[in-house]
């Protein structure tokens, strides 16, 4: 047998499938990339899109129209109530809650100089940030990881915000300047969690995936 795994294109989304699929050596599976419409919308702001399907739906209609097995998500991603016929199966433990600072010559955020350009995804983030030091000019960002540093070393931002575990599952350490103070930016309570979504009449697949929790 081999599970259809349907996840959003990006390298983070792949390798965060990978985890997934390192519980399992013995089943075959076979990732299936789906763009949402947060993949194909990079413009709208993300604070606009709290707690909706922006990156979810596409993948949870395929798995609803029976194309796909199982979903695996960023849990911080997921919309406020599961649509009805799914069901979360397994959510993993947090690799890393925290937020990151990555800068031109690893500046630390305490150091980063008056007027200072920084780029972030989250309205949390931004009221955080402004919150710390009010001079900073805070702008919304979009796009994978890489997209965002591309961004950052042509100098359109002095600084960015992202995910530790964004980083550390990218293999992209060197990039970090700080792990900021979670005084500073309190932590997502799913940054860094893994959701793995199956239809809820799928008992076999809620009972496999049942085995992370297990460790």
């Amino acid at each position: 047998m081999t599970l259809m795994v349907g996840t959003r294109p990006s390298k983070l989304a792949i390798r965060q499938v990978e985890e997934i699929i390192g519980y399992f050596p013995d089943i075959k599976f076979e990732i299936t990339p789906i763009r949402t419409g947060g993949d194909k919308d990079k413009m709208t702001p993300l604070s606009d899109m709290d707690g909706s399907d922006f990156f979810t739906k596409e993948i949870e209609t395929a798995l609803l129209k029976n194309e796909i097995d199982i979903a695996v998500h960023s849990a911080k991603d997921l919309e406020e109530k599961t649509p009805a016929g799914l069901i979360i199966a397994a959510l993993t433990e947090s690799i890393s809650p925290y937020e990151c600072l990555v800068s031109k010559d690893h500046t630390v955020l305490k150091r980063l100089p008056y007027g200072a350009v920084v780029g972030t995804s989250s309205k949390k983030r931004r009221d955080a940030i402004r919150l710390y030091k009010g001079d900073f000019i805070v702008k919304d960002i979009r796009g994978d990881i890489e997209e965002r540093l591309t961004k950052l070393d042509r100098g359109d931002f002095d600084a960015i915000i992202v995910a530790h575990a964004a980083l550390l599952r990218l293999g992209l350490k060197d990039r970090i300047s700080e792990i900021i103070d979670p005084e500073i930016i309190k932590p997502h309570p799913l940054q860094g969690r893994l959701a793995v979504q199956v239809r809820d009449n799928r008992m076999e697949l809620i009972e496999l995936f049942r085995r992370i929790h297990a460790g």
